[in-house]
């Protein structure tokens, strides 16, 4: 005898009319050798004796050849196949999508059209069935509504946000939800959400239907964004408070962005709102634990140049591009800052601009610009009697000197940063200014000066466990053996400095560049090629234009000389992008 109890949630929740007594039934049925008893449930509570299948969803080719075999009004197309990576393999919205667009005669642009007006609401046949009629049979259930009166705006921000919600911060995230992990537990044993890499989710078709029309009626994600804007508003640097614990950015920056990205748009022209200087303070968050363009660039760009929040947006917009590598975008938005300020008469927050933009000009190779601003912001600080304004500068100005090849002044600007600091206060400045030292002495010849710098660098930073930092000192240290023609000790240390890129792509591209320069000066054409080629495919992953090019340029002379088999001669490219100074100081 074979048994089917078909969507069961509804006879099988423990929490509905005789519940136990239809439970106890289904029970037994399942004892009997000669009953094969087959449920299905959006409810997992079924007798112990059954053995659970979960079912899992469609792939990509599965959910393409449901879709078709329903629907057979063309041939199979990308825009089509783009709506059903959407639905997120979910087998019912994917029959219903068919099943809708046969019934209703769309065609391919029809059909593409009907959803990107009504998304999820679309879905809904002429027999009155329905993705949200099925969401919204879970939602009645008893075990749903015991919940209580926030279970569905709970799930709302759930929906909310691309990542759903870390099950390790509902204590920060819901203070007013008392049991929340119990809460959150039902919700699974509904299939209303799924657990994914530590995140309570849900498929994207029930985050489309749950998701709230106006985030600003709901007070469960005002709430919640509340308490996101106040952990972001905490201004960073290695050794300050609050620095350690802003790490939470690491899992949470896609969460973080979305909700910025939707308040902006919201609070688009207010100037009374602090989500702009919130969205400062992410890209803070962003500049220390994980590198990477945001989306906010053009929101912030077409602020009002009178609004409060725009030079400092601007300054965090243009770090960003600096940290991944497009140093003409970080000038160009340093450009645009640098009038803001002075008409502020902020004359701390000027001094900071030109610092950047003399480094960003370093970057390009134009000296003759850097040199005034980093020196301006020099005199800037010493009137404002800012000794650790004095000190960034003159480090600022150690590597303009040095690249400009005025070695005896760039290590008179790096000794005198030292001589203002102190280690148990400013030990990151001064770890930066002994790599710079490193890098200037090492440039003179002076390769045991050089490394006994670079060791003393690497002291003090192992202290302060920044990864960033860890990273070019190594690679300095690689770039100083590699001068020297010692490759064995050049790639030792490029692979140590390898070991510090995990949240930094930018910092993998470089190593990887290196790693090519080195093969090339040893005459293995083919293996700085192919290392190249792998430095442009993560380049071109994280936008760094600048750099982009002269990798670019790199790989056409390798290619050429490999052609020619003559040969390699003192190479063009070779250090071009071995810069020892990347990552800057964002703030104090």
């Amino acid at each position: 005898m074979l048994i089917i109890l078909d969507n069961a949630e509804s006879i099988l929740d423990p929490q509905g009319t005789d519940a136990q007594g239809i439970y106890t039934a289904v029970e037994e049925l399942s004892q009997f050798d000669n009953i094969c008893l087959g449920v299905t449930s959006r409810i997992v509570t079924i007798p112990p004796a059954c053995k659970t299948l979960d079912i899992p969803m469609l792939s990509a080719e599965a959910a393409r050849d449901t879709f078709y075999r329903i629907y057979k009004n063309g041939e199979r197309s990308d825009p089509i196949n783009n709506i059903l990576k959407q639905l997120d393999g979910h087998a019912l919205s994917i029959t219903l999508l068919a099943t809708v667009a046969l019934q209703n005669g769309w065609d391919m642009d029809q059909l593409t059209k009907e959803w990107e007006s009504q998304r999820t609401g679309v879905l809904h046949t002429h027999h009155n069935k329905g993705l949200a009629a099925t969401i919204e049979l879970s939602l009645a259930s008893p075990m749903f509504q015991e919940l209580g009166p926030d279970a569905r705006e709970l799930l709302g921000v759930i929906a909310f946000f691309p990542q759903g919600v870390d099950e390790n911060n509902l204590g920060w995230l819901f203070p007013t939800i008392s049991d929340g992990a119990n809460v959150f537990n039902r919700f699974r044993i509904l299939s209303l959400t799924y657990r994914s890499n530590g995140f309570v989710t849900m498929l994207a078709p029930l985050r489309d239907h749950l998701c709230p029309k106006d985030p600003n009626l709901s007070p469960l994600l005002r709430s919640a964004k509340d308490n996101y804007f106040s952990r972001l508003s905490v201004g960073l640097y290695p050794g300050k408070p609050g620095f350690e614990e802003a790490q939470w950015i690491k899992s949470e920056d896609v969460n973080t962005e979305h909700l910025l990205d939707v308040f902006t748009t919201i609070d688009m022209n207010s100037e009374s709102s602090n989500v702009w200087d919130v969205s400062s303070y992410f890209m803070e968050h962003l500049y220390w634990y994980k590198p990477r363009l945001v989306l906010l660039g053009p929101k912030i760009e077409a602020l009002p140049d009178a609004h409060p929040s725009k030079p400092r947006c601007l300054f965090g917009l243009s770090q960003m591009f600096n940290l991944v590598g497009n140093f003409v975008e970080c000038r160009r938005l340093l450009i645009c800052t640098l009038p803001l300020w002075r008409e502020r008469g902020d004359k701390f927050e000027v001094g900071l601009t030109l610092r950047q933009l003399s480094d960003a000009n370093r970057r390009l190779g134009l000296y003759e610009e850097a040199i005034p601003q980093a020196e301006e912001a020099l005199e800037i600080y010493k009137q404002l009697n800012n000794v650790s304004g004095q000190a960034h500068s003159l480090y600022y100005l150690a590597w303009i000197l040095h690249a400009d090849n005025q070695l005896d002044a760039a290590e008179e600007a790096a000794s005198q940063s030292i001589s203002l600091l102190s280690e148990k206060v400013d030990g990151l400045l001064i770890c930066k200014c002994h790599r710079a030292l490193g890098a200037i002495r090492s440039s003179k010849g002076e390769v045991e000066k050089a490394i006994n710098h670079l060791e003393a660098a690497l002291r003090i930073t192992s202290s302060l466990d920044w990864d960033s930092e860890q990273f070019w000192i190594y690679y300095c240290m690689a770039e100083v053996y590699s001068s020297q023609d010692r490759f064995g000790d050049a790639h030792v240390h490029i692979e140590r400095a390898k070991s510090y890129t995990a949240n930094d792509m930018y910092l993998l591209y470089r190593a990887i560049y290196f790693q090519a320069n080195l093969c090339y000066k040893q005459n293995r054409l083919g293996e700085a090629r192919s290392e190249a080629l792998r430095a442009v495919d993560v380049c071109e992953k994280v936008g760094a234009t600048t750099d982009l090019e002269i990798c670019k340029k790199f790989i056409r002379g390798i290619e050429k000389e490999m052609e020619e088999q003559t040969t390699p001669r003192e190479s063009d490219f070779d250090g071009e992008l071995l810069d020892p100074h990347s990552a800057t100081c964002y703030a104090y």
